[in-house]
């Protein structure tokens, strides 16, 4: 039953919401939050190239236990010849491998569509277990930034992630991400790749340069003094925080110097709406618009629209219908946004934009894998990235570029700063990357890959970290079609269902066929409720065998909006094809809601 929420606007505090960061001698608030969105749709991929833009010559097949073609290399070279012959073309088999798998020649003038109606023939054959190009794998080179040994978040085995795999594909070239933050300080280690932005702070009190709104986006520091912002709080030197997250994002990469950025090829147009003592929804609401191509009364059009957003800002409650409007406009103009899950510990699905839909919401882990100890959780979390933790050994944050001025601008430098506002960027530089690799991704499809390549935490995560620790070379590598998974297979219903109040349980089928075996560990359900009060709702999922798996309890201490989460469930034990049920019920009174729709992802 839901209680009356008093309704306040807040001025979101850089000192005192939901984000801190630390160096090793200065406390600096930022933001962070998030939510989860809908079922998003799969990505195709036709594993067909042996390297980005080149058709595989030959295709690995892996043959079913009992299959004559599993151990016979003669049956094996006359399946190739009978493949060959359905799609009109020559195929050889070559030899066979030490896992008993079969190479297949395709020859060298064969082009993707060729390769594409070989594999097709292939998996079109009950007898066959799996088939892949025989992908071409080359060195990695380390960049030769100085402070690149440093990055640990990057491409450390435990808990980095693994980004340099990634940049054999993309380099995040094309793509122009905004950074909706506190503006930029000029350093000549991310100048390269900063296209103009603008400063959307209207109140000039907030601002701090002296003026309201215009078209130059530096940041004069946010220093306040003991106090200033309210009664309490201590006095902060200048936190330089947009200039940290452009940096993760997109510093310059192989100039010999400093850091290197995840995806360095690409632009960053920075956005300031946070000053003094935070920012305004307004003025937030504007940029989000601007950034992505809307029209915003008194600023000129954008030259640099931005395909990927990223909002390291945020405070408590939940989203407001202005700040929902500006979001989902944003993405259906192709843009993806990227917010912080928030850093107080607490079920992000109580913040905002964390509560928001249509985002990919970002949780921080620390060097070991682990949730860092101040990030959010909860079931609008849709991935976690390394946001780090400077609390014992500094050099446990993650490394960027800053500003030693403590009050206005001073020396360029870097600085390890902790945060899920450090682990939101590390995100919006994968999407930059898979932008690059592919640009016809939509925001979902983007946000299905990012989770559908997750790894599991190699720690821990009490309350929920999404689909896990973020992947970039796997996800890079799916959405180019050079391997990893955009998703799996996606069995989705779209019917909606009213849930009655205080009333039955509903069940909303869906048939799986074609998949054979059983489910996997980590099956992905994606769950789309519109409800006025979600503490109200349990949330179950049938097999088709009848056992059921809890997704959600009620809670009569929950009070949002909605259900629109994606969940794992170890369903191992489980026979993957069959009819699957989401089953509903709402169990108190005065709340009513809609199941608009949900998905599997084996």
């Amino acid at each position: 039953m839901r209680t009356s929420a008093s309704l306040r606007r807040k001025l979101i505090s850089v000192a005192a919401v939901s984000a801190t960061l630390l160096t090793a001698a200065t406390t600096v608030a930022a933001a962070a939050q998030e939510p989860a969105p809908h079922a998003p749709t799969a990505v195709p991929t036709a594993q067909t190239e042996a390297a980005p833009g080149t058709p595989a010559e030959r295709l690995i097949v892996g043959y079913k236990s009992g299959a004559a073609e599993a151990t016979s290399n003669k049956a094996a070279r006359a399946d190739a010849a009978a493949k060959g012959d359905t799609a009109g073309e020559s195929l050889d088999f070559e030899r066979r491998l030490g896992s008993g798998a079969a190479l297949v020649g395709l020859g060298g003038d064969a082009t993707t569509k060729d390769v594409a109606d070989v594999v097709s023939a292939y998996r079109a054959d009950p007898q066959v277990a799996y088939v892949v190009p025989d992908r071409l794998n080359k060195p990695q080179a380390t960049p030769n930034d100085t402070e690149y040994a440093k990055q640990w978040d990057l491409f450390e085995t435990t808990a980095g992630m693994r980004v340099p795999g990634a940049w054999d594909v993309a380099t995040g070239t094309g793509v122009t991400v905004a950074v909706i933050d506190t503006g930029y300080v000029a350093h000549s280690d991310l100048a390269a790749n900063i296209v103009p932005g603008y400063d959307f702070i209207s109140d000039a009190t907030v601002a701090n340069d002296g003026n309201g709104r215009d078209s130059d986006p530096s940041d004069p520091g946010d220093w306040t003094a003991a106090d200033e912002c309210q009664s309490g709080d201590p006095a902060y030197g200048s936190s330089w925080h947009g200039t940290h997250v452009a940096g993760t994002i997109a510093a310059v990469t192989g100039n010999g110097k400093g850091v290197a950025g995840i995806a360095h090829g690409a632009k960053v147009s920075p956005l300031r709406v946070l000053g003094k003592c935070g920012g305004y929804d307004s003025d937030i609401i504007d940029a989000i618009t601007w950034a992505s191509g809307g029209t915003v009364s008194g600023v000129p059009a954008n030259t640099n629209v931005a395909k990927v957003v990223n909002m390291s800002l945020g405070g408590g409650g939940s989203c407001t219908t202005a700040t929902q409007s500006a979001i989902n406009a944003a993405v259906g103009r192709g843009t993806t946004v990227v917010v912080a899950a928030g850093n107080s510990n607490a079920n992000a699905a109580n913040y905002s934009p964390a509560s928001c839909a249509n985002v990919v919401s970002v949780a921080a882990t620390d060097r070991q894998g682990n949730r860092s100890y101040y990030s959010n959780y909860g079931t609008v979390v849709d991935v976690a990235a390394p946001g780090g933790e400077t609390d014992s050994v500094t050099s446990n944050g993650i490394l960027s570029t800053l500003n030693s001025g403590t009050k206005g601008p001073s020396t360029e430098n870097y600085a390890y700063y902790q945060g899920t506002s450090m682990a939101a960027p590390h995100i919006a530089g994968l999407a930059a990357l898979m932008k690059s690799a592919n640009a016809s991704l939509t925001p979902a499809q983007i946000e299905s890959a990012i989770k559908a390549n997750a790894r599991t935490l190699p720690g821990t995560c009490s309350g929920g970290c999404g689909a896990g620790l973020a992947d970039a070379a796997k996800t890079v590598q799916a959405v180019s079609g050079s391997g990893g998974s955009t998703g799996g297979a996606t069995f989705t219903s779209t019917t909606a269902l009213s849930i009655p109040d205080a009333g039955s349980a509903v069940e909303s089928p869906i048939t799986v066929s074609g998949r054979g075996g059983n489910a996997p560990s980590a099956l992905r359900v994606a769950v789309d409720i519109t409800h006025t009060y979600r503490g109200d709702l349990v949330v179950d999922l049938v097999a088709p065998d009848g056992s059921t798996y809890r997704l959600k309890s009620s809670s009569g201490s929950d009070s949002a909006d909605d259900v629109k989460a994606t969940y794992t469930v170890n369903a191992s034990t489980e026979t993957a094809d069959g009819t699957w049920k989401l089953r509903v019920r709402d169990t108190a009174a005065q709340d009513t809601g809609r199941l608009n729709g949900w998905s599997l992802t084996f």
